[in-house]
């Protein structure tokens, strides 16, 4: 059923003009705020504080609170100390776009 676009909607609508790639930096944006939020809610689960994740990071509580708010584009360095401090390390995983099987998915272990 078609509907009025609303705020949103035409938002995207209006940056997708401007740059066709627009669609795919939200979904990107989207991905880190998912990951982002999902460490909190780890935080919150292992029944540790913003404050003491903090001092496992050498931070401070108001950036552990900002970095779970998903407010901004953190670090990749961040995030590692994030799930250092809960216990986990970052894998990461790169995945060809559009399901194309030109290249096989790398998965990078760390240390």
């Amino acid at each position: 059923m078609d509907h009025e676009p609303d705020a949103l909607e035409e938002l995207i609508a209006e940056r997708t003009a401007q740059n066709p790639d627009f669609p795919k930096l939200v979904e990107a944006a989207a991905r880190r705020r998912t990951l982002l939020r999902e460490l909190g809610r780890m935080r919150e689960r292992h029944r540790l504080s913003q404050t003491v994740v903090a001092a496992d990071m050498e931070t401070s509580q108001s950036s552990v609170a900002r970095l779970e708010g998903a407010s901004g584009d953190a670090r990749l360095s961040t995030v590692d100390r994030y799930a250092q401090a809960l216990g986990f390390r970052v894998q990461l995983h790169l995945l060809p776009l559009d399901g194309s099987e030109k290249e096989p998915p790398l998965v990078v272990h760390g240390g």
